[in-house]
């Protein structure tokens, strides 16, 4: 399981970028465009959700509750400053996705039964691609959430935050469903290329 988070540098815009994964395989794109206005979310989301539904992927909204109706996205994910978790599925129903983030076992477990879908816990370690960075975890640390976690649930988690290509095999070693990945794709020479690479680590570690 891969989720592609979509952000942009000076080559490739969210779009550009979430174009490259797809044709890559990835399955799972995350719309997150944290300073854009909706307007401004809206028109990317459209392009972004129909490629999606071209390539038969999950489309998920960072944050933007309200907007998930509006694109027909399959769901949203929600920080720990976002929205919480049992608010969004009222406002969203049953069918809807919803993804929440965790630091701490305490985190987890609180999304666990609050009812989310999925949960993204991190950061792996350091990344430039998102603000109010939560403490780093590393691979001790998410082994040891890990651990803790599946005694009691088996909901589908991917870690996140800086993960490179040689923590994926350690990383899904440690429990995890999958991992979330923004700036090691849409930075490498080719991104298509580079998610290939990463979808072959996850599949080589089962």
């Amino acid at each position: 399981m891969l989720q592609f988070i979509t952000h942009k540098n000076p080559q490739l815009d969210e779009i550009e970028g979430a174009r490259a994964a797809l044709e890559g395989g990835c399955k799972w794109i995350q719309l997150r465009m944290k300073d854009a206005s909706d307007e401004e979310f809206v028109a990317v989301g459209r392009v972004i959700g129909k490629m999606c539904k071209e390539a038969g992927a999950k489309f998920i909204l960072d944050d933007r509750v309200h907007l998930v109706e509006i694109l027909d996205a399959d769901g949203v994910h929600v920080g720990k400053k976002d929205m919480p978790v049992p608010e969004a599925r009222k406002l969203l129903g049953p069918n809807r996705i919803i993804g929440a983030t965790a630091n701490t076992l305490e985190d987890a477990l609180k999304a666990v039964k609050d009812g989310a879908d999925y949960l993204g816990i991190g950061p792996f370690r350091f990344t430039t691609t998102k603000q109010r960075l939560a403490p780093v975890l590393g691979l001790y640390g998410l082994t040891k959430l890990m651990t803790k976690l599946r005694e009691v649930s088996d909901i589908p988690v991917v870690a996140i935050g800086g993960i490179k290509d040689s923590d994926i095999r350690d990383i899904m070693r440690s429990g995890v469903t999958g991992i979330a990945v923004s700036g090691n794709i849409l930075n490498a020479p080719s991104p298509k290329e580079k998610t290939e690479i990463i979808l072959n680590e996850i599949n080589l570690s089962k």
